[in-house]
């Protein structure tokens, strides 16, 4: 394009800004920036505007809803043309969720997965309980490793015998 700007450096434009807003359809409490899957936006002076997205995993049947989403919200801002790019590499991991992000899933209900550096306390990095996001407790169980989503597996609080989603690490 010519005129672009590269948003990846700076991440201050207007186009970023509307497109960071965008929410996710399936966790519907976090946005696209907070998952962490937003990631570029170029725009240039004619109006044009190029979004790339990592999906949480290949196959996610939420990115054609997140593409529309994405277009509307741009379009609705003016800017008159808008390209959405799904890029698969580097893949996108849970370590990708910004801290307010986390905060929000733990908020709604869903069990944050733990962050690199929370994985890797201790000699051994092994998760032996998810705390539950109701009640705090870590006495909960794995239910189903197929939750609500695909990359969601579901667990069950034994202290306060709440069912919860959990995000998977991955």
């Amino acid at each position: 394009m010519t005129g672009t700007h590269d948003v990846g450096a700076g991440r201050d434009t207007r186009a970023w800004r509307v497109a960071s807003r965008v929410l996710d359809p399936e966790l519907p409490v976090v946005t696209i920036e907070d998952l962490g899957i937003l990631r570029d936006v170029t725009e240039d002076d004619q109006g044009r505007v190029h979004v790339q997205v990592t999906p949480t995993y290949s196959g996610c049947p939420a990115m054609e809803t997140i593409r529309t989403d994405l277009i509307d919200r741009l379009s609705e801002e003016g800017y008159l043309q808008v390209t959405v790019e799904f890029v698969l590499s580097p893949a996108w991991s849970t370590d990708q969720i910004t801290a307010q992000g986390r905060a929000r899933l733990e908020e709604y209900g869903v069990a944050p997965p733990p962050t690199e550096a929370e994985r890797r306390q201790g000699p051994v990095g092994l998760t032996l309980s998810v705390r539950c996001p109701q009640c705090g407790s870590p006495d909960t169980r794995e239910s189903s490793r197929f939750g609500s989503t695909a990359c969601k597996s579901l667990w069950v609080c034994r202290h306060c015998r709440e069912p919860f989603d959990h995000f998977k690490a991955l």
